[in-house]
């Protein structure tokens, strides 16, 4: 059970993960959270920090999709100036919103990961389904009731992991 909560590397900020870096890891497709990972919860729309990113990465030839838990208006508003396909209510760890989001990026699983803030909804969904898996520390603390006892339970298996500032 370990293995399938150790995520393949753990950064600071989706910021600091480049498209070089991707492709020399054999990553050409990103599926992408929102909440905590892109933005703060609470926070409805991307900013343009967020805009760059996507752009950046699609411009390199990282094809990117959001996959998300959330509600279709959230999600759907959130990634409408994106211009980017999305899933919502993906029910993730479970792999309905995964295998949606492969089948959309076209691409082989090897060359997939997910990047997102929970070791048991993002990083076990994607060791589940056999892609790539990139925890970004949380943007915001200030979450959901339900989110922060997750963050309790993450906590042991998080205990001395270091963040690393490239990937």
């Amino acid at each position: 059970m370990i293995n399938l909560l150790t995520p393949d590397a753990y950064v600071g900020s989706i910021f600091n993960i480049t498209p070089d870096r991707l492709k020399s890891n054999g990553i050409y497709g990103l599926i992408l959270d929102i909440d905590n990972t892109l933005v703060a919860t609470h926070v409805r729309a991307a900013d343009k920090k967020v805009l760059h990113f996507i752009s950046d990465m699609n411009a390199q030839g990282i094809k990117t999709i959001v996959v998300s838990n959330g509600r279709k208006e959230r999600v759907e508003l959130f990634c409408r100036p994106l211009g980017i396909e999305y899933v919502y209510k993906a029910l993730k760890p479970l792999g309905r919103g995964f295998d949606i989001a492969i089948e959309k990026l076209k691409l082989p699983e090897n060359q997939i990961a997910i990047i997102g803030d929970q070791l048991f909804t993002d990083v076990l969904g994607g060791r589940l389904k056999g892609i790539h898996t990139i925890l970004i520390k949380p943007i915001d603390l200030d979450e959901p009731f339900l989110i922060k006892i997750k963050r309790i339970f993450e906590k042991p298996f998080l205990t001395n992991k270091q963040y690393k500032d490239k990937f």
